[in-house]
């Protein structure tokens, strides 16, 4: 992030051309509804705060969506800060909430031992050692957690499991089966060197203190962590050509660039290029950021990069990505055009201006109206107060905006179907999931230093969906790299299972496709990272369906 007062899926079998946007309808079915008070939802987030503006009180800090119970209902999970060490503050720990069913939740923090006092801002959620439940991996300022599943309690591995035990401040995590053995691998970013006793002092008016740009402060390499499938992990960092001493990292997202198999990472650096990991298949990956054209705007300047995601939003067949940035820095939307080169598309795609004085968290692809095109939302919200004073058309708390896909181009939608998202909030994290079982995709926000919310999609008159579950048995059980497809109503849709994504969060990693009004889907399409593929003919739609892979996973 700069400083608050500056001025200014892979592996589709086919490629469809963009829909004319004639050919779309302009007219929105789906509406987001604030249901916070009822959900049973009561997070508040801590900065740690006290009046000397240090760094990490202005990041806030995600949600994690996973089922930690198996129960096939989707729960949340809340990262917490805390007060910093030697100051006194109100108790705060991370934050469980087990869902009941009917977009009600109830507060399982204790039961789930996850309690834990730490000042955390990110975290994801698998199956690390493939037993059937969900592992968690904590990024925080300090020292990272990795929480093994025993049952729905998780109990701390991290020492164990040979995590680093330097303080580090801690930002994105992605879990993913990089070298294809069966065991998914980590990859935590970091943010800038920062500790209580490194703090600068910075300031605007020569007289009070002002929070530091990331300038002021050296990068950080991120971490990446073999699984050696014995319940230990092996840092090969340096040797898997992770090692990057200069970033400033904040969001992760997994792709597939060339639809090999093997997946790769980008990740969004704040004043510092961007960097695109691709898996060369030999257990290393190389930087190719700057080549591809990503790591950078149009004009050559290293931007604020906050959260990412990747998706195939044009039915070009292939992962394009879109990172949002800090204010007067319009939203990116990188356009995947093959052969390992992408191009900035906002403008043209609709995006760039409405995004240009928002300070842009979150970020992320999903189909909210169940149409068939996936649209985006961005989670916004500055770091100042006083943000105004200086820049008048830039405000603190700022609306969520919502932007409907109208086949390739994009409508914003904010004012219309987003309905209780335009409440301007001071956002951070952001996640997707059905939370209510009702095939559409809900939506959960945190706020920095305040209070979470959720919001349900009231989708009158949507379109027709199918959610695909996966159980992998050769490859990691979470299918995680698994491309699905389907084809339906004449039109082929894809999606590769992905933990990570939009701003230190992690969104329901199963798809759920939207199909219009297509009412069959006519064939469902696996490829499991083992190679294993396997089709399913004939799907009824509005329902969500599990295919097991037919082997037998690692250590089994």
């Amino acid at each position: 992030m700069r400083t608050a007062l500056k001025a200014p899926c892979a592996g589709l079998l086919l490629a469809l051309p963009l829909l004319p946007p004639a050919a779309v309808s302009a007219e929105g079915s789906g509406r987001f509804v604030d249901v916070t008070a009822a959900s049973g939802v009561t997070f508040s987030h801590e900065t740690g705060g006290f009046g000397q503006k240090w760094l990490p009180e202005t990041m806030g800090a995600g949600v994690v969506v996973f089922d930690y119970n198996g129960d096939d209902r989707q729960d949340l999970l809340f990262l917490n800060g805390r007060a910093f060490p030697g100051r006194e503050g109100k108790a705060a720990t991370q934050a469980l909430y087990r869902n009941r069913g009917g977009l009600r939740f109830s507060d399982a923090t204790r039961a789930a031992a996850l309690d834990i006092s730490a000042y955390c801002l990110a975290g994801a959620a698998a199956d690390l050692d493939n037993d059937g439940d969900a592992d968690l991996y904590l990024s925080c300022l300090g020292t990272d957690y990795l929480l093994r599943n025993e049952g729905g309690r998780f109990v701390d591995i991290s020492e164990a499991a040979g995590l680093s035990r330097e303080y580090e401040f801690g930002a994105s995590v992605a879990l993913f089966d990089a070298d294809r053995d069966g065991w998914l691998d980590i990859l935590a970013t970091r943010y800038v060197t920062w500790t209580p006793e490194s703090d600068i002092r910075c300031s605007l008016d020569g007289v009070s203190k002002s929070y530091c740009t990331p300038e002021s402060y050296p990068g950080a390499s991120p971490r990446y962590y073999r699984n050696r499938g014995d319940g230990t992990f092996e840092e090969l960092t340096r040797q898997a050509g992770v090692y990057t001493p200069n970033a400033k990292s904040l969001g992760t997202a997994v792709l597939d660039l060339d639809a090999d198999g093997w997946l790769d990472v980008a990740v969004a650096n704040d004043t510092q290029p961007n960097l695109l990991l691709r898996n060369q298949g030999d257990g290393t990956f190389e930087e190719i950021g700057v080549l591809s054209g990503m790591a950078f705007s149009e004009s050559g300047v290293a931007r604020g990069g906050m959260g990412i995601d990747a998706a195939d939003y044009d039915r070009s067949g292939r992962p394009s990505l879109v990172i949002g940035n800090f204010a007067n820095e319009m939203t990116a939307l990188y356009r995947n055009e093959g052969n390992f080169l992408f191009v900035d598309v906002a403008p043209p795609a609709r995006i760039g201006r409405p995004t240009l004085f928002s300070l842009t968290f979150a970020a992320f692809f999903f189909d909210y109206d169940l149409d068939g095109w996936l649209d985006l939302l961005f989670g916004n919200g500055h770091l100042d107060p006083d943000i105004e004073t200086v820049q008048p058309n830039v405000r603190y708390a700022q609306p969520t905006q919502l932007f409907r896909n109208l086949g390739g181009r994009f409508e914003d939608a904010t004012a219309g179907d987003g309905g209780d998202l335009a409440e301007p909030r001071v956002a951070r994290g952001a996640a997707h999931a059905d939370l209510d079982g009702d095939g559409d995709h809900d939506l959960v926000l945190t706020t920095n230093g305040g209070p979470a919310a959720v919001f349900e999609n009231r989708r009158a008159g949507a379109g027709h969906w199918l959610g695909v579950d996966l159980q992998g048995t050769t490859g990691n059980r979470d299918g995680i790299g698994a491309v699905v497809e389907i084809s339906a109503g004449g039109v082929r849709q894809s999606w590769l299972v992905r933990t990570g994504g939009s701003y230190f969060s992690q969104s329901q990693i199963y798809p759920t496709f939207g199909l219009g009004e297509a009412k069959e889907v006519d064939e469902v399409v696996v490829r499991w990272p083992s190679g294993t593929i396997q089709r399913r003919a004939a799907v009824d739609a509005d329902q969500r369906i599990k295919i097991v892979e037919q082997a037998k996973r690692p250590g089994q």
